[in-house]
């Protein structure tokens, strides 16, 4: 979904300018607020009508697009709303976000980064807390890399051999994989269960199921999810059957919740998405090798001063 995304993210600009398994089977809900919002906010928030006005005067020229509004809320920069948007096309759909300004006549598209001294500090903190899926590399690696991954996301397949020439030629790098399951794709809450209980059964067995599942993302379907991810899980080194109940329980799919809370208290919404030691970087495939590079050398050395 990532170059799809990005692609939005330019048209956005160029025109005016990703679940319990059985209880809540499908993922990637709005965040709740951690309080209710002021009535001050509130005042400041667009209707759904005035945001649905706009797409319409944006994207109504192309019949081939289609868009809705996922969310309206506060935003977390002060005076100005956030609204996601979730536009899709023949190749895909993807969550797209505007920023509107008080007086509801402009509209900022992107992302908020963090800004101050420290700015990766905060995400990296959430990260420490709650980011617990399967882990490889050393427990007490300076430079933690914490992947958010859809197992039936084209991009996070091709993300992979990415991921293991860095994991290959780093000894100073931990990296904790997170399951974020987008709503547009059918199986991938399903897949995603399967990977927790995998993991949680045996965490060399987890990292076979999971290449697997990318090698087979082309013969998966909704319909055969089932029959298929057992199979690879029998393959990568653990027991199948046992790995299928597991899926279906309630504290698996609360587990996969919880992760792709995470993921939006982090205001992610493509996959892959990786974190280096806080850091967010969305544009993962696309960075160059040396470039990533430089930026886990940095943040041990970043680290160590910090120590």
């Amino acid at each position: 979904m990532q170059r799809w995304f990005s692609c939005l993210a330019i048209l956005l600009i160029v025109v005016s300018c990703a679940a319990q398994t059985k209880k809540a089977a499908t993922p990637a809900k709005p965040k709740a607020q951690a309080s209710a919002p002021a009535a001050s906010d509130n005042a400041n928030l667009p209707s759904e009508e005035t945001v649905k006005a706009f797409l319409q005067q944006m994207f109504g020229y192309d019949s081939t697009l289609t868009y809705k509004v996922a969310d309206i809320k506060p935003s977390a920069a002060e005076g100005l709303a956030e609204v996601t948007v979730v536009l899709g096309s023949s190749q895909g759909q993807a969550a797209n976000k505007l920023y509107i300004t008080p007086d509801g006549k402009h509209a900022l598209t992107g992302e908020l980064i963090p800004f101050g001294a420290r700015p990766f500090d905060a995400d990296n903190e959430k990260l420490k807390k709650s980011a617990r899926g399967p882990s490889r590399g050393p427990a007490d690696a300076p430079v933690t890399v914490v992947e958010f991954s859809d197992l039936q996301c084209p991009h996070c397949k091709e993300a992979q051999p990415k991921v293991e020439k860095l994991l290959s030629g780093a000894k100073n790098v931990r990296l904790v994989y997170q399951n974020f399951p987008l709503p547009m794709h059918d199986w991938a809450v399903k897949a995603s269960a399967y990977a927790d209980c995998v993991g949680r059964t045996n965490n060399d067995a987890f990292w076979k199921f999971i290449q697997s599942v990318y090698d087979s993302q082309a013969d998966i379907t909704a319909a055969n999810a089932d029959e298929k991810l057992t199979a690879i899980a029998t393959t990568s080194g653990v027991k199948g059957q046992d790995i299928a109940a597991c899926s279906n329980l309630a504290e698996t799919g609360s587990r996969v919740q919880a992760s792709v809370d995470l993921a939006q208290a982090l205001d992610i919404n493509s996959t892959p998405t990786f974190f280096i030691n806080g850091r967010k970087i969305s544009s993962f495939n696309s960075l160059p090798d040396e470039v990533l590079q430089s930026l886990i050398d940095f943040a041990a050395k970043d680290k160590a001063a910090a120590k």
